[in-house]
């Protein structure tokens, strides 16, 4: 549904009940198996905005699933948004069963195709979800996405590549979505690619943020170093800004590693760089922007930058284009 009227709980009320169900299952003819989605909304409000939150690749087996990435669902279904979290074919809870499937490992093209599939049934998901019916506005879509998450996202929001396999030209940008965050997404190919594990992502030797037109705010932690990819340090996951056209944000984390304090699960074994203060500061601040792109004239997003700019011991800094 979509209308003027909105009662929205308070953005940044943290103790604001949260209501979640899982899985709800969508049968999809192309897929191996079928698309399980967890879904996450205020317990009150109506017109509530959507995130598709992708998960990454990961090492723990169901953080990158629809288990994954609780920091910032609930948060974020607390600020007033209905989030919808599939598990991707490249989950590590399917490895066992599609290792030697199309596009295994990391299905870089049927991720981005899960989220039009579910925009493509939006309806029957708000259906399925006991107490949200009616309570979705269907015409405020953003998606979100960390680490191979945040190629996904990139490719929705109108990065194009070109396929290594057929070298065919995938354009998959999803017009539906208005706006997008990308978190310690992947950046360019090509040459910078000299890492060991460079030949898993070569679909991204072609990757063109040039055509990424969707606003967006791409968030960078100072210490993210993927030698496994690239020898040129954390500057990479700042490409889909620096490479994309405006309306560009750029947020960097100072002192953060690739899971930005902890962005895939509560105690997570993988954090390197734990830091729960810097998760809540994360998930305030993506809030506080995807509110004011899908409701323009929304100032959550200035008071939210102001606050940062002004403060002493902040997380991070903030640039725009």
């Amino acid at each position: 549904m979509s209308g003027s009227a909105q009662t929205i709980p308070t953005p940044f009320d943290e103790v604001a009940p949260v209501l979640s169900y899982s899985p709800v299952v969508l049968s999809i003819p192309r897929r191996p198996v079928d698309l399980q989605l967890r879904v996450c909304a205020p317990a009150a409000g109506t017109a509530l905005p959507v995130i598709l939150l992708s998960h990454g690749h990961g090492g723990s087996h169901h953080l990158s699933s629809l288990h994954g990435y609780a920091p910032l669902a609930d948060l974020w279904a607390a600020a007033g948004f209905v989030v919808v979290q599939p598990t991707h074919l490249s989950s590590r809870t399917l490895s066992h069963r599609l290792a030697d499937a199309p596009g295994a490992p990391l299905f870089w093209r049927s991720r981005a195709q899960d989220m039009t599939d579910i925009l493509d049934r939006l309806a029957e998901i708000e259906n399925a979800v006991p107490l949200l019916a009616g309570r979705i506005d269907h015409e405020k879509i953003a998606v979100a996405g960390h680490s191979m998450g945040g190629h996904t996202a990139s490719l929705l929001l109108g990065a194009h590549t070109t396929d290594p396999d057929t070298q065919e030209e995938i354009d998959l940008t999803e017009p539906r979505i208005k706006a997008g965050v990308l978190l310690a997404a992947p950046g360019r190919g090509g040459d910078i690619l000299n890492g060991p594990a460079a030949p898993l992502v070569r679909f991204l030797d072609t990757i063109d943020f040039s055509t990424m037109t969707t606003a967006a705010l791409v968030v960078a932690g100072d210490k993210d170093d993927a030698q496994h990819f690239t020898d040129i340090g954390p500057d990479w996951h700042v490409d889909p800004y620096a490479l994309a056209p405006a309306p560009k944000t750029l947020l960097t984390l100072f002192d953060a590693e690739h899971l930005l304090g902890g962005v895939s699960g509560y105690d997570a074994a993988e954090t390197t760089d734990e830091n729960p203060a810097r998760v809540s500061a994360l998930a305030r601040l993506t809030a506080a922007y995807l509110h004011t792109r899908l409701r323009p004239g929304d100032d959550a997003w200035d008071t939210a930058t102001t606050a940062l700019a002004t403060d002493p011991h902040a997380v991070g800094r903030v640039e725009s284009k």
